[in-house]
């Protein structure tokens, strides 16, 4: 199998049970492109964790330092970021622990962005004028627009399930030009009046730890999807890992992680957790390679 999906070679490349990784890799091939789905995080997982040097930009956080925010509104979203940030990738916490923290942050920071009167025709300049990057191939540009065609080519839903703020990302992917009718968003979506003022974010609200069932109740995306049964699910924290559970039933799930952050110390985590971990790889090469080699007939 690694002679057919060479990208598994890479240095960056980890796999706790290589063999299995092998057999689920073969049963997505042998059921076929018509059983295929892929759920997907977006922040550090779709997009970039690192950018020439400094932290690329969330979704959040393109916002949260755009123009449009008061010096005094952008030190206390950083202050927020600084106190939860650390709670947030902490191992030695429960995810009991972290949920209600994590709760606390989401509020507080979107209240704080409610008070600035964000307006909707900003959206766009925002992201332009961001350094957003979505992860690249082995060719600099060609990783994510390889991602999203071949989806889209072989009409494979893609489920993009984001913490972050829906506003932003859907922008970022529509300026890349791979918005497309197979990219299904569920994030966390900004209300505003009839004057285009943001007043309020939409519920439920979605942080990195309750990415399952409790906030998909009623959007149905996956009953409608029942036969799409073969699973590959992208993430980069603890919490992405549930985003299958509102499918339902499973047959195979590949879960590959990208451990972008603290990799010594959670190395083990991710390797005991995700079947295939990416450490500090900024690019879609693997990926791509398995998605090339399963949608290839």
């Amino acid at each position: 199998l690694w002679l057919q999906v060479p990208e598994l070679e890479k240095a960056t490349v980890r796999i706790r049970q290589p063999e299995r990784v092998r057999g689920i890799i073969q049963s997505l091939r042998q059921q076929g492109v018509a059983k295929l789905q892929v759920i997907s995080d977006f922040d550090m997982t779709l997009s970039r964790f690192g950018c020439n040097g400094r932290r690329c930009p969330t979704s959040h956080s393109i916002l949260d330092t755009s123009r449009v925010i008061s010096e005094d509104g952008k030190k206390k979203l950083k202050d927020l970021l600084h106190y939860y940030y650390p709670i947030e990738i902490d191992p030695n916490r429960t995810l009991e622990e972290k949920s209600p923290l994590m709760v606390e942050w989401w509020t507080k920071a979107h209240e704080l962005l409610v008070q600035q009167k964000i307006r909707k025709g900003d959206i766009a300049q925002i992201v332009r004028e961001s350094e957003a990057l979505l992860r690249y191939g082995h060719r600099m540009w060609d990783g994510f627009q390889e991602f999203f065609d071949q989806l889209h080519k072989n009409n494979v839903p893609l489920f993009i399930f984001s913490a972050g703020v829906g506003d932003i990302l859907e922008e970022i992917i529509r300026q890349a030009n791979v918005f497309y009718s197979n990219v299904n968003v569920v994030s966390n979506y900004m209300d505003f009046n009839d004057d285009g003022v943001l007043t309020h974010f939409r519920g439920p609200l979605i942080h990195t730890y309750n990415k399952n069932n409790t906030v998909l109740q009623g959007t149905g995306y996956f009953q409608q999807l029942s036969t799409r049964t073969s699973i590959i699910l992208l993430g980069d924290s603890m919490g992405d890992l549930t985003m299958a559970d509102g499918v339902p039933s499973v047959e195979n799930i590949l879960k590959i992680g990208f451990l972008n952050d603290k990799v010594e110390e959670r190395r083990r985590t991710y390797l005991d957790s995700y079947d295939i971990v990416l450490e500090s790889d900024e690019t879609l090469d693997v990926v791509n390679g398995i998605l090339r080699y399963i949608l290839t007939e």
